[in-house]
């Protein structure tokens, strides 16, 4: 009798978890407390559901290690680009994941210390990207070399090239032998690295910064937050271009977001554009870079006509300005 009723008891408490876990964390959760909140006449708790597919919300920021420590003096160049991608993804490693790029650049005359400079840093990792470039032309095939040093990646390149495709980063990652999963990571937080630096920027470069990325006092709610992105003061109707090709993952409204649409550009790049007043290309879409996409707007949680913009690297938000060569005169100051 006691171990019935013990294990109803435990079968009710493991009900009511999932119950409590489907209340607060997923998206039908969400709907029944904001529809509470609305029959209550309270302020609701829950996530827009747009957190709960796309990340436009996240609170999450990549480590410190994996961003420039200083604005960008230029545009980079794609050599350039990629060279900035792997240093920074180098820096990120723990030192005995770094033994097979330092053993290369020992081999091909490049100073190992060097790939972890902050100044000379990408030039180095550039350097090696050249070096390696007659065994290894594919881009992402060469990456994997850099991190997982050359016999791994000609075995990984001979396999995937017996199956037949394109030598990506993923496909070839899954060809390493067991111990190189930190050179897989590291492959593929370079190539996400590399994408952000060549994007291009939605609005005019001349458009001044409303309010950056980072943590401040949120203008409605009035706490702390994490801004994820950052607000281009533009008026109402401004033409919103996409940063890189990509595919539109979504174009819908939310009562935080307003308006908003997200950008796929591939490598665990994404982008999106909020409080627009017209959405112009649709789910699933095929975007070019430059191409209209949006007219910005003020809907959606805002206190005034503005883009957010933000850029995520593998569902975490960075600093889009981290990523790029953009003159400090245009940051500002929030508006009132």
């Amino acid at each position: 009798m006691f171990s019935r009723r013990a294990r109803g008891l435990l079968d009710f408490s493991m009900a009511a978890l999932c119950l409590w876990a489907a209340y607060h964390h997923t998206p039908a959760g969400a709907l029944v407390r904001r529809g509470a909140a609305w029959a209550a006449g309270t302020q609701s708790t829950a996530r827009p559901l747009l957190a709960y597919y796309e990340g436009v919300s996240s609170s999450g920021m990549v480590a410190a290690a994996l961003l420039p420590e200083a604005p960008l003096r230029r545009v980079l160049s794609d050599a350039e680009a990629l060279g900035y991608g792997t240093h920074l993804a180098l820096k990120g490693l723990k030192p005995q994941a770094r033994r097979n790029a330092m053993a290369l650049a020992t081999e091909v005359g490049v100073a190992p210390l060097s790939l972890l400079d902050a100044e000379g840093g990408p030039s180095a990792a550039r350097a090696l990207h050249e070096a390696l470039a007659e065994d290894f032309p594919d881009e992402e095939a060469r990456l994997i070399a850099v991190f997982a040093g050359r016999v791994p990646a000609r075995y990984a390149v001979e396999r995937v090239s017996a199956e037949g495709g394109v030598l990506s980063v993923e496909r070839l990652s899954r060809q390493l032998p067991p111990g190189f999963e930190d050179a897989a990571v590291a492959a593929t937080q370079s190539l996400a690295l590399t994408t952000a630096f060549g994007l291009a920027w939605p609005v005019s470069e001349s458009v001044r910064i409303s309010s950056p990325f980072g943590y401040r006092v949120h203008p409605t709610l009035g706490t702390r937050k994490l801004h994820t992105g950052v607000d281009l003061g533009v008026p109402v109707g401004t033409e919103v271009r996409g940063v890189a090709e990509g595919t539109v993952r979504r174009a819908s409204e939310d009562a935080v977001n307003g308006k908003v649409l997200i950008i796929d550009h591939g490598r665990g790049v994404t982008t999106a554009y909020c409080h627009n007043s017209e959405l112009l290309v649709r789910s699933g879409q095929r975007v070019a870079r430059g191409e209209t996409i949006a007219r910005s707007g003020n809907t959606g949680r805002s206190t005034g006509p503005h883009l957010h913009y933000q850029l995520e690297l593998s569902a975490q938000a960075v600093d889009p300005l981290r990523f790029r060569h953009r003159p400090q005169a245009f940051v500002g100051s929030p508006p009132p």
